[in-house]
């Protein structure tokens, strides 16, 4: 019997693990500290009542034997894809029913979706990035090559048409970064991929922040991208549903490598493997997308939208560079004073009990960078960038 060894190439610590742990010693030794969290992700603000009264419907049905659900459709219940559906074509992108398959979040869908790829194929992916595309990738043993993210190209890497590549992972709005790519940017993304044969896995977790219309919100924007791209989103940040779990992953039926349908096998895999999101919760997903539900989402993404202009206008009184934040909920900036992204990460701990992320743990190319999340609440985002203003 032998262990997947490549897992000794993977930090023990995944690192908003690490975080917590950090900040779980500083609390224990400072129990009078008031701590701002704007680290990890995570939403602050309740789920939108229309999926809140469509999830006790839901429930309630499960408690009646003439309305009970057992075992439902791997790939999603008609009524949700049927609704993902028609919010694509709301700007402007269509895309078949049966392309749409419903997972419990973006973060399995980008995980599992592995399965349907080689171990020997190259893997593109940028730095910074997203741990998850990375660790996955190593788990599997697949050769990894890096785009670089940096300061001069906005922390968004375009093609090098040298570089060989088999799947390549695009996230815009982009996690950590904040930056998004334009349609132009994109367009050339796509033809790259078509070029090298290549498929582009494209994480939209963050498509709703979007305000800038000469912004795609997906992949599929693009003519040609069916033929080469995966589209996963999430209703994480969109509707809040972090601890409810729902998302959505498109396949395009005209994605074909090697005389394969990756709809079909996509389908194969997950009848096998994945037994379906819950009813209730897929009926609370369903809510979202209503013409109520898509308000009361668009009130809750105002108040992050209202956190990122309050961290963006301070550091430009403090005249800090940064990117992301309009179209996005987060801020990437650099560290002052050349600190190191976990020397600034202690910096803010210790000197105003502020909790951000460390840019390196998103790569080397984050290093002396940090990463701000407009998931907290407004009073304590304005009263967070109090105490930096002072602090610096």
């Amino acid at each position: 019997m032998k262990l997947n060894e490549n897992y000794k190439n993977v930090e023990e610590s995944y690192l908003f693990s690490l975080v917590a742990t950090k900040v779980s010693q500083y609390t224990k030794q400072h129990p009078e500290a008031d701590i701002i969290r704007l680290g990890i992700g995570d939403v602050t603000l309740p789920l939108p009542q229309p999926a809140v009264n469509a999830f006790l419907e839901g429930a309630a049905q499960q408690g009646k034997s003439e309305s009970f659900h057992g075992y439902g459709p791997e790939q999603g219940y008609l009524f949700l894809r049927e609704a993902v559906r028609d919010y694509y074509e709301s700007f402007g992108v269509h895309i078949d029913t049966e392309d749409i398959f419903i997972s419990d979040g973006a973060k399995s869908d980008v995980g599992n979706i592995l399965d349907l790829f080689d171990k020997d194929n190259t893997v593109l992916i940028p730095d910074p990035v997203y741990p998850v595309y990375r660790d996955t990738n190593v788990m599997a043993g697949r050769d990894i090559r890096y785009l670089n993210a940096n300061m001069e190209n906005g922390f968004l890497p375009l093609p090098d048409p040298s570089q060989k590549a088999d799947i390549i992972y695009i996230c815009s709005p982009n996690n950590p970064t904040g930056a998004a790519y334009s349609r132009e940017q994109l367009k050339a993304w796509v033809s790259y991929a078509k070029e090298q044969e290549a498929i582009i896995l494209y994480d939209a977790a963050y498509e709703a922040f979007i305000q800038d219309p000469d912004l795609p919100r997906s992949i599929f924007e693009i003519e040609g991208a069916d033929t080469c791209a995966i589209e996963f989103c999430s209703l994480s940040k969109t509707a809040g549903f972090t601890g409810t779990r729902c998302g959505y992953t498109v396949v395009p039926h005209t994605l074909e490598r090697e005389g394969m349908s990756l709809r079909k096998m996509w389908l194969r895999r997950q009848t096998t493997k994945f037994n379906g999101v819950s009813y209730p919760v897929q009926k609370a997903a369903a809510a979202v997308f209503t013409p109520e539900g898509l308000k009361a989402c668009r009130e809750h993404i105002a108040v992050y939208r209202e956190n990122t202009r309050i961290m963006a206008e301070t550091l430009k009184r403090l005249g800090i560079w940064f990117v992301g934040g309009k179209n996005s909920p987060y801020i990437w900036l650099k560290c002052p004073f050349g600190m190191q992204s976990w020397e600034f990460f202690d910096f803010l701990l210790e000197k105003a009990n502020i909790v951000g992320t460390p840019g390196s743990g998103f790569g080397k190319n984050g290093e002396g960078f940090f990463r701000l999340t407009g998931f907290g609440k407004n009073e304590d985002t304005q009263k967070a960038m109090d105490r930096l203003q002072n602090l610096l």
